[in-house]
C-alpha cells in the first residue's frame, strides 16, 4: 500500500505467520479491510494509523 499522508511512501506489511513482525487483515461482510496492530512508521514521514474498516484512523 502507500502511505496515507500522502508522502508517496510504499508501505510493505508482512501478512504471513511465520513473519515477524507482521500484520492480521480481516475483511468485513462489505470487503472493507482492518489491520492489526497499528502501522507506525519510524522513519520518513514517521505515520501512524490504524486501518478499520477501509478507514486510515490517524494516530496523536
Amino acid at each position: 500500500m502507500r502511505c496515507p499522508c500522502g508522502c508517496g511512501r510504499k508501505i510493505e506489511l508482512l501478512l504471513i505467520k511465520e513473519a515477524a513482525p507482521r500484520w492480521d487483515l480481516e475483511l468485513d461482510q462489505n470487503g472493507l479491510p482492518s489491520l492489526t496492530p497499528s502501522v507506525w512508521l519510524r522513519d520518513g514521514c514517521r505515520s501512524h494509523f490504524w486501518v478499520r474498516k477501509g478507514k486510515v484512523i490517524w494516530c496523536s
